[in-house]
């Protein structure tokens, strides 16, 4: 790299300066100092809040290590409303917590310290509410404000609450009603899936309360592997009034008057927390004197550093409104990387929308002082080229297309987050954990998907991470059987191995029906994605020999199809370890993981033209796809139409509408991704299909109505659809992309013609030189198929077979 820096260059380190210190920037974006519309303003939070997106509408910054977002209740506490918190159908909020996972499934995550205000005196246990009857509130959506950066309700209680975030500390106003008592009760232990300890304690002199709470339990309920406790959040509030009063609850005792309390929930013999069991404090203030505010600072290293945090964030004196001006502003610098114009207004609503869940995860993890708490439970701290230690891996679901669009962005975060992954990987005993929480490993699904993440984070530009040193470290586990790989602990959903039943990949070349992995089939389609992308990161560190056995090992998938598998054609299905085939139906999900036989096919996105070749040819694949996209009568079949054809609410069919390009049918690619996007889409609180995954479905929705999609893992050549809005720039330091198409509309998603950097351009695709350096498109668009654009198989995007022996 020489010395000197471009304007663009400087712009992008200060931010990440910034991050790192906790500071928000308020440099103006391109688009935003051209006095357009600001991004910030296009985001509704509650998209993906009802009917399983799992999404929350709370305040928080790009990335943030805080969430300061409701936790809902539907009267069946220690139970969780979704795996958020927040239930866009829930009528009561029985709490404000500070950390959130978005999109996850299981019982839900984190939602660690909830405050609570409340207008009655505190009589009985908050911990033996089993109903939520008494210390939550209903509200209304009327009463509720969600906004890019902050989050405002109007409780029935008649509490006005005001949140705003930086990146690991909040604000928080709250303004209670005269002539009525005026509590704030803060439920330590009232993480969403429990605790085994918590804290807290009062300062009467300096308005402050500090503590700290230990959880974990990710998926907990699943299998006893993962009902374990892995990280402590410690966590300081400071408030602007003095206590009128105190009190404090262990379990079923109250006691006022008291400033400290001890207790986890614990776990239940199910994984649940233990219902009436926990601790906490309450406040009480003189509601003559106006609003209570609070500052709080988070840390998982120490209740010092949490201190540290926010005086570096959030200094005395600080207004929730200019905290709240800070996250826009964040905000706008992080959306306005993209700029679009066109498009409807819920168009640009939706976009903005999953473009800001796309930027919600990872999450910093290191502290102001750049330390962290390792998964060893060490402290550590960020060195060399690292600025930030980030956290919340949901592998199996990022690998396809989020962390491609985070680096595509970002190079330096997506370098954090792939030198975080080795950290965590050199602090778990040489392990890479495929679903990782805070500082632990949950193990949850299935696969190795730290390998395709990590190619993908370099081929999208995210180079200044330990490249050597983590392939070594991935080479080693995908080479040498450890223990937990011979483990059935966990399975199916949290299996503990890295690589579980690697003696059979190694021995039979594939995952048999009997193993230590969640489904055989399944697990063989993920093992051939990471060895695969092995073999892409093995060439790009000089290791020619590894990258010709790894490209072998990728086409250990044809171990596993079965030309006589069903009437209608081969398929990929569990076979025994003794070479036999179980009986078996396209329409079951035996050895597949959230998906049938008819689904998994289509997954192998690296090498396309080889699986075409075993379904007998291209014909015949294609024929196969329209079946798969079509119900019986034609009519396209896109998501809940039967397990026998496409899944687009789950990440194993995501990839399959741009199969059509390798056909020679873009135009069918280009007409079931823009379906997609205009019906199960919206900008609504059901408008995301199924779990938002950590922003990994919220990305496919971004490249897909910019018109492109990184189908192959762990490269960077870009399938092509077709753009949603007329024209649009993302700003990259090393090279603007610029989409032009004066005639895109919902309705118009066929491409009549294409020029790349003013050229004409007749292949569905673009190579990796496009995705490094930038470029311009310009789209020609109709209503109706161009069936010869595109057509010409020769110029198919690319596929990679096995080398010849």
């Amino acid at each position: 790299m020489g010395q000197g820096l471009s304007v663009g260059q400087g712009r992008r380190r200060a931010w990440f300066a910034a991050l790192a210190c906790g500071v928000s920037m308020a440099v103006a974006s391109p688009l935003l100092a051209q006095g357009a519309s600001q991004p910030a303003d296009e985001v509704n939070p509650l998209i993906g809040s009802r009917h399983g997106g799992n999404t929350y509408p709370g305040a928080v910054v790009p990335f943030g290590m805080l969430q300061w977002s409701p936790e809902n209740t539907r009267g069946k506490h220690p139970h969780t409303a979704s795996p958020s918190g927040y239930l866009y159908d829930a009528p009561r909020i029985r709490g404000l917590s500070l950390t959130h996972i978005s999109g996850a499934g299981c019982a839900g995550a984190s939602g660690d310290v909830p405050f609570m205000p409340v207008t009655t005196s505190v009589q009985s246990s908050p911990s033996a509410d089993l109903t939520d009857a008494t210390y939550a509130s209903d509200y209304t959506h009327a009463n509720e404000q969600s906004t890019a950066g902050a989050y405002r309700v109007r409780l029935a209680n008649d509490v006005q609450v005001e949140l705003a975030a930086a990146t690991r500390s909040g604000i928080g106003s709250f303004a209670f009603p005269a002539n009525k008592p005026a509590n704030l009760l803060i439920r330590t232990s009232d993480s969403e899936v429990g605790s085994s300890d918590a804290n807290v304690s009062i300062d009467r002199a300096t308005h402050t309360v500090t503590g700290s709470v230990t959880s974990g339990n990710f998926c907990g309920y699943l299998a006893k592997a993962d009902q374990r406790s892995y990280y402590t959040l410690y966590f300081v509030a400071q408030f602007d009034q003095p206590f009128a009063s105190t009190g404090a609850w262990h379990d079923g005792d109250v006691q006022p008057g008291k400033t400290a309390a001890q207790g986890g929930t614990g776990y239940d013999a199910k994984g649940f927390p233990t219902a009436g069991k926990g601790s906490g404090v309450w406040l009480g203030f003189d509601p003559a004197k106006g609003a209570v505010n609070v500052r709080v600072g988070i840390s998982y290293v120490s209740l010092d550093n949490a201190k540290a945090n926010l005086a570096a964030e959030i200094p005395a004196g600080q207004t929730v409104a200019q905290v709240q001006a800070k996250a826009r502003q964040a905000w706008n610098d992080a959306l306005g990387k993209v700029a679009i114009t066109g498009g409807s207004a819920d168009e640009r609503t939706t976009f903005y929308t999953a473009l800001y869940h796309s930027l919600l995860h990872p999450n910093v993890f290191s502290d102001v002082n750049g330390e962290y708490r390792g998964f060893d439970q060490q402290v550590h701290r960020v060195e060399g080229k690292q600025r930030v230690q980030y956290a919340n891996f949901s592998g199996w679901d990022v690998y396809r297309s989020q962390l491609q669009l985070v680096t595509w962005l970002y190079p330096e975060v997506g370098s954090d987050i792939a030198q975080s992954l080795f950290n965590q990987a050199k602090q778990n005993n040489g392990e890479w954990d495929r679903w990782t929480h805070n500082n632990g490993g949950t193990h949850v699904m299935s696969g190795d998907p730290a390998v395709p993440a990590l190619a993908a984070i370099d081929a999208f530009g995210g180079h200044d991470f330990d490249l050597h040193g983590a392939y070594a470290s991935l080479l080693k586990a995908a080479t040498e059987t450890t223990a937990n790989d011979l483990s059935d602990d966990g399975c199916n959903v949290e299996c503990v191995g890295q690589r579980p039943s690697l003696d059979q990949w190694l021995k039979l070349h594939y995952i048999a029906t009997t193993s230590h992995a969640w489904g055989g089939a399944a697990e063989t389609l993920e093992d051939v994605t990471a060895d695969f992308a092995l073999s892409q990161l093995a060439a790009r560190v000089g290791d020619k020999k590894n990258e010709a056995q790894f490209l072998t090992r990728a086409g250990y998938w044809r171990n596993l199809f079965n030309p006589k598998a069903a009437p209608d054609g081969g398929y990929i299905q569990n076979r025994n370890a003794d070479g036999s085939w179980p009986a078996f139906k396209p329409e079951a999900d035996d050895g597949f993981v959230e998906g049938s036989a008819a689904v998994y096919l289509w997954m192998v996105p690296f090498d396309v033209r080889g699986l075409f070749d075993q379904m007998g040819g291209i014909d015949k694949a294609s024929a196969r796809l329209d079946r798969f996209f079509h119900d019986d009568k034609g009519k396209w079949a896109l998501t809940e139409a039967g397990p026998l054809h496409a899944e687009l609410d789950n990440e194993p069919s995501v990839g399959t509408p741009w199969l059509y390009a390798f056909v020679g049918q873009p135009s069918k690619t280009q007409e079931a991704v823009r379906i997609v996007v205009n019906t199960l889409w919206k900008n609504t609180p059901e408008g995301i299909p199924g779990n938002d995954d950590l922003g990994e479905m919220s990305s496919w929705y971004v490249w897909s109505a910019l018109g492109m999609y990184p189908a192959i893992p762990g490269r960077a050549e870009l399938i092509l659809g077709s753009p949603l809005f007329t024209h649009a720039v993302i700003h990259r330091t090393q090279g603007d992309v610029v989409i032009a198409a004066p005639s895109a509309s919902a309705q118009t998603p066929f491409v009549q013609s294409l020029s790349v950097n003013g050229k004409s351009h007749d292949s569905p695709w673009l190579p990796a030189v496009f995705a490094e350096h930038g470029g311009k498109l310009e789209f020609t668009l109709g209503a109706q198929a161009n069936k010869a654009w595109g057509s010409d198989i020769a110029k198919a995007p690319p596929s990679f077979p096995p080398p010849k022996a």
